[in-house]
């Protein structure tokens, strides 16, 4: 029961931070017991990577969207490009989607490492 910070991002996901103080239960120099005890929970205002990923990912997805409307607006003319754009939504919005499980498997305390190795 070695005791570490822990930082809490903006959306409710955290990281284990540096190790503080050792435990009774572990006597040697260097080493940490392997239980880990949160010292203090810093705030960092910001989002995880994986929220991160999702808004860079919403992001492109709404550009596309806008080419389209765009691009429907002209015409019939550009119907090759509006079927490419459609399928760069299908693709995001399929990698949004496993990000998102992602995300919550991680908010509810589920380690997708974890559950593969049971």
């Amino acid at each position: 029961m070695c005791f570490f910070d822990q930082h809490r991002f903006a959306c409710g996901d955290w990281k284990w931070g540096h190790f503080r103080q050792h435990c009774a239960k572990e006597y040697r120099i260097g080493e940490t017991c392997g239980m880990k005890l949160i010292m203090q929970t810093l705030q960092t205002g910001t989002k995880c990577k994986l929220c991160e990923k999702i808004d860079t990912k919403q992001r492109r997805r709404a550009a596309e969207v806008d080419r389209i409307s765009r691009w429907q607006r002209e015409g019939t003319k550009f119907r090759a490009s509006i079927d490419k754009s459609m399928d760069a939504i299908r693709n995001l919005d399929s990698e949004i989607y496993e990000l998102t499980c992602e995300r919550s498997r991680r908010l509810q305390g589920i380690g997708y490492q974890s559950s593969a190795h049971v």
